[in-house]
């Protein structure tokens, strides 16, 4: 099957009320667990390659790995470049077939993000491509930064629904990201959070009796960063925070029924092969083949993804919708 659009993807999945799960591929064992969990249940998946991706795999090798994965799989994918930064990498990769992108002005001001979404926007439309963009400011790592990146915010303001609809209006784009108490990172709050769903509800609506229908909306940072996870990271001499917690499940359920259509996972992806690769080492230290520490941690991955699209985003089943 070849690369799907998000449109025909967000439009389903909006009538079915699930969400699509988007998971970043960094190398080759991530990809595999992703589609192998969605081919299995039988799930439609976006693809997310971030500009840490592009820089720690390469394009090309990216682009070779996806192409393998389309070959040997039947379920619609999409896939996307997350946190784009620039409109000149947008379209290196509009220009490389990427059904999707994601042009991330949110740290400027209303205006300039506005225009350089339109810019993305105008161009991405005429290469029979989509836009996602990003109003209002999430704490956490932004573009595949890391914790310690120069785009790491300790500070964020959630998305005004009044201003969504004018962001929407003014720049075009076919679906945006909010912020309404999700974050980037491992590391995201301390104690109990919730995301504000009363604010989703409230940008839904406004979307809505602006003429703009059921319009697909983005959860981004929604990872739950599992406690099993970061303690089997621990146990087998990892030093991962117990004390933090990710964006609660039910949480994302809710926004997946309210209208959250893509749903981004980067960080749980992470800490199942982190935990998976340690446990190996550190019970067998004198293993060396990384055949032998990357097949279990694969395998924690390919679980992680079947429990998101089975039980959280409800897209298992949905593939040939």
């Amino acid at each position: 099957m070849p690369l799907t659009h998000t449109t025909d993807l967000f439009a389903k999945a909006l009538k079915g009320k699930y969400a699509l799960g988007a998971f970043n591929v960094n190398n080759m064992e991530l990809l595999q667990a992703i589609i192998e969990a969605c081919e299995e249940e039988k799930a439609p998946v976006m693809l997310q390659i971030s500009k840490g991706a592009r820089h720690y795999a390469n394009p090309v090798y990216l682009k070779k790995l996806i192409e393998a994965a389309v070959s040997v799989s039947t379920i619609p994918i999409a896939v996307h470049l997350d946190h784009g930064d620039t409109f000149e990498l947008c379209k290196e990769c509009i220009d490389e077939g990427f059904t999707s992108v994601m042009i991330d002005a949110s740290h400027e001001c209303f205006e300039k993000n506005v225009e350089i979404t339109k810019k993305v926007v105008d161009y991405a439309h005429k290469h029979n491509c989509v836009v996602e963009s990003e109003l209002g400011h999430l704490v956490g790592a932004q573009f595949d930064d890391g914790e310690e990146g120069g785009a790491h915010s300790a500070s964020g303001h959630y998305t005004v629904p009044d201003e969504a609809v004018q962001f929407v209006k003014e720049s075009g784009c076919d679906s945006l990201a909010i912020a309404i108490g999700n974050s980037h990172g491992a590391y995201k709050f301390k104690g109990e959070q919730h995301l504000d769903l009363e604010r989703l509800k409230l940008i839904k609506k406004a979307l809505s009796d602006a003429g703009m229908g059921d319009y697909p909306l983005v959860l981004h940072g929604a990872s739950s960063v599992p406690k099993h996870l970061a303690e089997e990271i621990n146990k087998y001499g990892g030093a991962m925070g117990t004390d933090t917690a990710g964006v609660p499940e039910a949480d994302i359920e809710v926004a997946r029924r309210v209208g959250c259509t893509k749903v981004n996972i980067d960080t749980d992806l992470r800490m199942a092969m982190t935990a998976g690769i340690r446990k190996v080492l550190w019970e067998k230290p004198k293993e060396f083949d990384p055949r032998k520490y990357l097949s279990p941690a694969r395998d924690l991955v390919k679980e992680l993804v079947r429990h998101k699209i089975k039980n959280v985003l409800c897209c298992a089943g949905h593939a040939f919708d």
